[in-house]
């Protein structure tokens, strides 16, 4: 068994294309990116201001550890000095203080002398570079200068102070044993030669070798190259300010927030609901994107107006009923539902009349069905008159039956009343008109509704059948087994991807094929949202359903045979001078 009703597969799409398609979405995104910009720009403008008059000095200093041989290679003066902590030595407070000292900055100024410096260690280095900013070249170099031989003349101190310490510790211990080798050296003499003056003699000797190694250790620290440092390159007065300059720090202020802009954009996008291309609204619904209407400059109007006005309009809606006509499931059955997602329904109202049209334009007996039967509006602003064919629905008491043309049946829709659209050089139409019923479910189910909708079975003709909004009511749902192919007609701006993914499963459960979707700007008078604002969209419907009658009909054209064998489509004579549908105010 062929499953007939089987929904659209999504089209495939390749990585490049979907990182273009993202891209495209991206820069919808314009007023983000050009706020990231703009930030970007006044940081740039603050970096290249405040960085204008602001100068840097550098020095450098070598360290070196205290030897008593300086060209000994197994002296490693990385083992000795911890350039980390006089890294931090050099930041002290005690270095600032020798600095100020010396420059004679009072105590007010203290913490300004301190955070201009900044001390750096390049790596595999003995080497501590000075850096200091100041507002003037010779301030700078100078503090800098000053703070190098501040840390110098302290680092000297400290070794002094080492030192002193070790050898004041190597005398105190020097001391005792010396007073002592006196003393023995006094018993020895006034001792008689034998065993006691040669244990005597003995202990002395001990004695003098102890003194003699607290003399050497003290000799040798004595002779120590003490030098803590030597300057290799003393700071300078900088010819020209630090910093990028206002042009650079603009061009890096630029980039920076267009990435920031970027990347405000794509959080926006990841969290953003709607559909912002029409790869989103194929890959909810599993169903192509068949057109997208331009946005209409003339402000709405009536619902069939000249092409002329708006070629580009009817253009589009020929390509897509061309598009329509060449799908091998709409062509099998030639029945087209066209609904909205939500909201107002008058751009699809617009797109089912056009597309009618359009059809009719190619020689198909058309018949659009209003299928809304809450507010219907067709009747009362297209240019209809009373006739068309003798069907089945002209109940008695119709035209059928001798009845006046704008008489209605006693009973519930359909009730037998059936108009003959103008469309102009493109031909005319049969119209259906939606009537307000007291059980809609039960007049959309009913077996003259169905047998309506069976109109299509006949050769060379198409049914278009105009529902609500399918999520705001369920009226469509009673027609997508009769029609199978649906056609969604949204704003991408106002429906959410869930919504479009919810009508494509309602309509594949209720036995239905989406067939594709027309895509539209946001109708002219309504808020970007969900539509238009309660009183506008209820007001303009009440007044459209309620006038006492409608204005007097166009004369209708008379409608030439089509002769199928002498119709070539695409020869050319499919696209004459269409009128085209625009979105009024209903």
């Amino acid at each position: 068994m062929i499953e007939t009703n089987r929904p659209a597969a999504a089209p495939a799409e390749d990585e490049p294309d979907l990182l273009r398609d993202q891209f495209r979405q991206l820069l919808r995104y314009r007023r983000l990116i050009g706020a990231g910009i703009a930030v970007g720009l006044l940081g740039g403008v603050y970096l290249g201001i405040s960085t204008a008059d602001t100068y840097v000095a550098t020095a450098d200093i070598v360290l070196r550890a205290p030897t008593d041989d300086p060209f000994n290679p197994s002296l490693a003066p990385d083992k000795a000095i911890n350039i980390g902590s006089e890294r931090q030595v050099a930041l002290s407070s005690s270095i600032a203080n020798e600095a100020a000292k010396k420059l004679g900055v009072s105590a007010a100024g203290f913490s300004a002398l301190r955070s201009g410096l900044q001390v750096t260690n390049p790596p595999q280095t003995m080497v501590l570079r000075f850096t200091y900013t100041a507002s003037s070249p010779k301030e700078a170099a100078k503090r800098a200068n000053a703070m190098t031989e501040a840390y110098l003349l302290k680092r000297r101190e400290a070794l002094d102070i080492t030192r002193d310490q070790m050898v004041k510790g190597y005398k105190d211990q020097r001391d005792p044993v010396s007073k002592q080798l006196d003393e023995l050296a006094k018993e020895i003499a006034r001792m008689p030669a034998g065993a006691t003056r040669d244990a005597a003699t003995s202990s002395k000797t001990d004695l003098q070798s102890e003194v003699g190694r607290y003399n050497g250790n003290i000799t040798k620290l004595e002779a120590l190259d003490m030098t803590p440092g030597r300057v290799t390159s003393a700071a300078v007065p900088p010819t020209s300010p630090d910093g990028p300059g206002l042009p650079m720090s603009l061009a890096l202020g630029a980039a920076v927030g267009l990435a920031l802009g970027l990347l405000a954009a794509w959080v926006r996008l990841v969290f953003d609901p709607a559909p912002r291309s029409e790869g989103d609204v194929a890959r909810a619904l599993r169903a192509p994107v068949l057109g997208c209407l331009p946005r209409d400059k003339t402000g709405g109007g009536p619902l069939l107006a000249a092409g002329e006005e708006d070629p580009r309009l009817a253009e589009e809606y020929r390509s897509v009923a061309f598009r329509l006509a060449y799908d091998s499931r709409f062509a099998d059955r030639r029945r087209l539902l066209v609904v909205a997602p939500r909201g107002s329904s008058e751009t699809a109202a617009a797109v089912a009349v056009n597309l009618a049209a359009s059809f009719a334009e190619t020689g198909k007996d058309v018949l659009l069905i209003e299928a809304d039967l809450r507010t219907p509006v067709l009747a009362s602003q297209l240019p209809t008159d009373a006739g068309g064919r003798p069907r089945w629905s002209q109940m008695p008491g119709g035209p059928a039956a001798g009845g006046h043309p704008g008489q209605h049946g006693d009973s519930d829709w359909p009730d037998g009343r059936q108009l003959v659209v103008d469309a102009g050089e493109s031909g005319a139409f049969d119209l259906i008109p939606g009537e307000r019923v007291r059980n809609v479910a039960r007049a959309l189910t009913s077996p003259r509704a169905t047998r309506l909708v069976s109109e299509a079975d006949s050769p060379n003709s198409t049914v278009v059948v105009l529902a609500p909004p399918v999520l705001s009511y369920a009226d469509a749902l009673a027609l997508v087994d009769r029609v199978d192919g649906v056609l969604v007609v949204c704003d991408p701006r106002a429906v959410h991807r869930s919504d479009l993914s919810r009508i494509r499963e309602l309509i594949s459960g209720a036995g239905g094929t989406v067939l594709g979707a027309v895509l539209h700007a946001p109708v002219p008078g309504e808020k970007r949202g969900r539509g238009k604002q309660k009183g506008g969209r209820e007001g303009g419907r009440a007044g459209a359903a309620d006038a006492p009658a409608p204005r007097p009909p166009a004369q209708p054209l008379p409608r030439v045979a089509a002769e199928p064998e002498q119709h070539v489509p695409g020869d050319g004579t499919d696209t004459v001078a269409l009128r085209t549908v625009r979105t009024g105010r209903r």
